[in-house]
Formats: C-alpha cells, sequence, structure tokens
C-alpha cells in the first residue's frame, strides 16, 4: 500500500491511503488521524490500512477523491527521528581522492551516520527557502525508510523486520557552510536545513522483487531545470543494506516508531550513470579538470527527483520544487 498525508488537520497532517497510480486517496481517519499514529500502533493499523488500499484499487472506498500532489504535506510533516547514514562509498571514496585523502579502512565496515532535522519536512511541491546562494545549496537524491519501534542493540538480521515503509528524500545541504562545522568537531547544524520527502511512502510488499535484501534495486532519477542529472541504481554500491543501518543506529538506544533512516547520498562506480547531488559532479570535474565548473543551485532553479519501476511508473511520485530565496 501507499500512503502520504494531506496538509490539513494540523502539524502532523491527515492521513490518506493512496491508489498504486497515485491519483486518488481516501482518508484514512477512521484507522488513524496520522501516518505518525499508525506507526505507534503498526500491528493493528497496518491491516486495516491494507483493507482500505484493497478497496481504493476495487472502486469501494467511501469518500475516494481525486488526489492533487500539491495538496499532500510530507508524508511525515516531522518525526521523532531522522538519521542518515552514507552507505554508497563511491561517493565517500571520490571526494576525499579530490582532496588527496585516504579512505579509512573503517568506512568499510562501520557505516558513516549522524543525526539529522526531522523536526520539520517540506511537502513534495514546496519551495525551498534559502537566505543567500553563497551557502552553496546542493539537493541529495536519497531512499528512506521508516521503521516501528525497534529495540535497543537490535541485530541486522531482526532490523530487517521493523521497515515498515520506503521513499524519498532530497536532503537538503548548505555546503559551502559544512567545511567550518566539521572543522568544529561536532558535526552538521547550519549546513543541513530542512529537507524534503516524497509525495507518498510504500510498504516493502508494493516494491516486489525490486526490494530484496533491504535494498532498493532501481535507478533514483534527477532532473535540475528539466535536464537529466543523474540515474544512478540504488541497489547497487550500496555498502550498507537498511537492515544494517538500522542495526548501527539502535547499537545504544531504541528507536522510536516513526523514525527515518537515510541512505545517503546514491552514486555508483559507473560515472555513466550520472549524479545525485552536485558536488559529487563538482568532484569529478576536479578530479579531471582541476577544478569544479558546475555551479551550485541557484534562486528559481528546480529540482525533480522520482523513481519509476521496470514499467515507468512512478511509484512514490515526484519531488518537484523550486529553489527560492528566504523572505521573498
Amino acid at each position: 500500500m501507499k500512503l502520504g498525508s494531506l496538509k490539513e488537520g494540523g502539524r502532523d497532517g491527515t492521513l490518506v491511503v493512496v491508489s498504486r497510480d497515485l491519483a486518488r486517496a481516501v482518508r484514512a481517519t477512521g484507522i488513524a488521524q496520522t501516518l505518525q499514529g499508525a506507526l505507534e500502533d503498526w500491528e493493528r493499523a497496518a491491516p486495516r490500512l491494507n483493507a482500505l488500499a484493497e478497496d481504493l484499487e476495487a472502486g469501494r472506498a467511501a469518500g475516494a477523491f481525486a488526489l492533487d500532489h500539491a495538496s499532500l504535506a510530507a508524508p511525515l510533516p516531522r518525526a521523532y527521528e531522522f538519521v542518515d547514514g552514507s552507505a554508497y562509498l563511491p561517493h565517500v571514496e571520490r571526494v576525499r581522492r579530490a582532496r588527496g585523502a585516504e579512505v579509512p579502512a573503517s568506512f568499510y565496515t562501520d557505516p558513516l551516520m549522524y543525526q539529522a532535522t526531522s523536526a520539520g519536512f517540506h511537502g513534495p511541491r514546496d519551495d525551498v527557502p534559502v537566505v543567500s546562494e553563497d551557502y552553496g545549496i546542493d539537493l541529495e537524491a536519497e531512499i528512506v525508510v521508516v521503521t516501528d519501534d525497534v529495540p535497543m542493540a537490535v541485530t541486522a538480521e531482526a532490523a530487517a523486520g521493523h521497515i515498515q515503509l520506503v521513499g524519498l528524500v532530497n536532503d537538503v545541504s548548505l555546503r559551502n557552510l559544512i567545511p567550518d562545522e566539521l572543522a568544529k568537531g561536532f558535526g552538521f547544524l547550519q549546513s543541513k536545513p530542512r529537507s524534503t520527502l516524497s509525495p507518498v511512502f510504500a510498504t516493502p510488499d508494493e516494491l516486489g522483487d525490486a526490494w530484496r535484501g533491504s535494498k532498493l534495486h532501481l535507478p533514483l532519477v534527477t532532473h535540475i531545470n528539466g535536464e537529466w542529472f543523474g540515474a544512478p541504481e540504488a541497489g547497487v554500491d550500496m555498502q550498507f543494506s537498511f537492515a544494517q543501518l538500522i542495526a548501527h543506529a539502535a547499537r545504544t538506544r531504541p528507536l522510536s516508531a516513526g523514525t527515518i533512516v537515510g541512505s545517503g547520498t546514491i552514486a555508483n562506480q559507473d560515472e555513466g550513470k550520472g549524479a545525485s547531488c552536485l558536488a559529487e559532479r563538482r568532484t569529478l570535474e576536479v578530479l579531471r579538470d582541476g577544478r569544479a565548473s558546475t555551479p551550485f543551485l541557484r534562486f528559481g532553479d528546480r529540482v525533480r527527483i522520482e523513481m519509476l519501476d521496470r514499467a515507468g511508473r512512478s511509484i512514490f511520485g515526484a519531488i518537484d520544487q523550486r529553489i527560492v530565496r528566504h523572505g521573498a
């Protein structure tokens, strides 16, 4: 099934079940008012939501309506926790090679992860406000999963069973603020503003054989201002599966229902697949030409991120948004 949230009913939106073709929806308020509420009671809520999804597909759902994606908030307009990994090591390897640094051996056995902003997410059609272009505005096209309650010290094998939903994120980065923050030795803060989630999240079974080994084996397609930017294969070159990322995050603490876990920027060894962030392309330019020539995003630029199934149908809907000046 596919789930989303309408921009109504307060900060956490109103939960809707969405049809497979993303064209219709029905409010699920008789089951749970919000997606967070459903996740906190997932064992009981999921079967009822599935039944409503089947009624929607069969044309039996009372109150079904045509879905305008501009009316959608993020599926989880806010979350208790968002932890973002960096599971695609080709990206890490290139960035470090461009500055003449080696990749530590531990990076291949111990995931990179940081605590990201979760108090609010942009909806899939919302503008991204930024104070200044001088911050070095970048997109990051990623996959996310959402968990139910995860116990502390869970194994990777057990963690796979706690993945309840899958979706996309544009994890916005302000690249020119990152070096000074990391130099303090205390991680990201100002350089990581609010991110954007895909129109809907889907249960893993909705993905068919594209979901295996706790990885999603499909290309993630990005366009900037209508021009193709990249379509790396998400199931290729992913050093750590989502189950491993969840186990890493839960090593010393439990994770609450509704925790979002990100894959990190998708990147392949095959450079012909394009990129999922501007920093990746700029790094390749430095390695090839000695200097970066592609600029970061500017006000008015439009970013589109989408994943299609093997038949060319959108799975999660498209993140399609503009970069705008804050306060304009």
